[in-house]
């Protein structure tokens, strides 16, 4: 182990599609003086600076078990986000690489939770087809208000009730919504309470129940294509699905299929898989969707707080200190 006060490597690798290096020059200035900071694109992009590297910050750049093994002097990958989908965790274990995430920091559950909520309201009240119908000089009132709806009284199941779900859920109590969720762990009663009395339920009954079912679960192996086609059959025609969390949680075609079939009333999507999306994905045409470029996480104000969220984990390590929020 380097001693805490010599210099210490960094690797930031800020993907092209997040900002690339204009986001990492940023980056590297609140690294203290003795942190040696190579910002790139991809961990291709300079083989010798991951070589040399003692820590890596990513920002949605894949880390591969390739890339890991190209770097022996690595003891630390840090994700500037909550999902650590695009780091090979497994890998990192075998090497004794710690993963950490940016999870109980909170820097992106308030944006996030605001995106859930804007592409509910915008679901409920036919948003995007009102406004291109005016575009069009189209008074498109008399056709949609038959499908306009409420959230108050509505049913949100939130599949994840983590910092990020929490967010949500005390959002959905100030529109008087009923809040149930689904996880491997019931929340504290006193939590339960807080929001608006939510219940723990099979995601099953979840499924059946929800009027709104809002994804914020990590992707993992276990939760990839959590909802399916199999899955998505049992939602209610009148529910709309919303993602801002990681896009293989869903069948995207499953989904495609649900939304053209009229099966489920419409979806609200931030995230993709892959992302950027490519033209062929179903959903860009699919009827009554809601679309936005993950945005959920990358206002101004999150954006701070995730770099320094993410900056100061690996400040921490590299100094002696123990880092928070390891996944692995």
């Amino acid at each position: 182990m380097t001693a805490p006060n010599a210099t210490r490597n960094v690797l930031a690798v800020i993907s092209p599609h997040v900002g690339g290096r204009d986001i990492g020059a940023g980056l590297a200035t609140l690294f203290p003086e003795n942190a040696h900071v190579t910002v790139v694109e991809t961990a291709d992009e300079d083989p010798a600076a991951l070589r040399a590297a003692h820590a890596v910050i990513t920002a949605l750049a894949p880390m591969t078990a390739e890339h890991l093994a190209a770097a022996p002097q690595l003891e630390l990958v840090q994700c500037a986000s909550h999902g650590f989908d695009y780091v090979d965790v497994a890998a990192a274990r075998e090497r004794g690489v710690r993963v950490c995430n940016i999870g109980s920091s909170g820097a992106e559950a308030q944006n996030v939770a605001e995106q859930t909520f804007a592409l509910m309201l915008a679901l409920a009240k036919r948003l995007i087809p009102a406004h291109t119908a005016l575009l069009e000089a189209d008074w498109a009132l008399p056709r949609l208000q038959h499908s306009l709806t409420e959230l108050s009284g509505k049913t949100l199941g939130i599949v994840g009730l983590g910092q990020i779900g929490r967010e949500v859920a005390r959002r959905a109590v100030a529109f008087d919504m009923s809040v149930v969720y689904a996880g491997r762990r019931r929340q504290p009663p006193e939590t339960e309470s807080a929001l608006g009395d939510a219940r723990h339920i099979p995601l099953d009954e979840l499924l059946r129940t929800a009027d709104y079912v809002s994804l914020h679960t990590p992707l993992t192996d276990e939760t990839r294509h959590l909802l399916n086609a199999e899955r998505l059959a049992l939602l209610k025609p009148t529910a709309f699905v919303i993602n801002t969390a990681r896009g293989a949680l869903i069948d995207q075609d499953a989904l495609a299929d649900a939304l053209e079939k009229g099966a489920v009333a419409g979806a609200g999507i931030d995230v993709f898989d892959p992302e950027p999306p490519t033209p062929a994905l179903r959903l860009l045409r699919a009827p009554n969707v809601v679309l936005s470029p993950h945005i959920g996480g990358v206002t101004r104000e999150t954006l701070v707080r995730i770099a320094l969220a993410a900056v100061q984990n690996v400040t921490d390590f590299l100094t002696g200190g123990t880092p928070r929020d390891a996944v692995n």
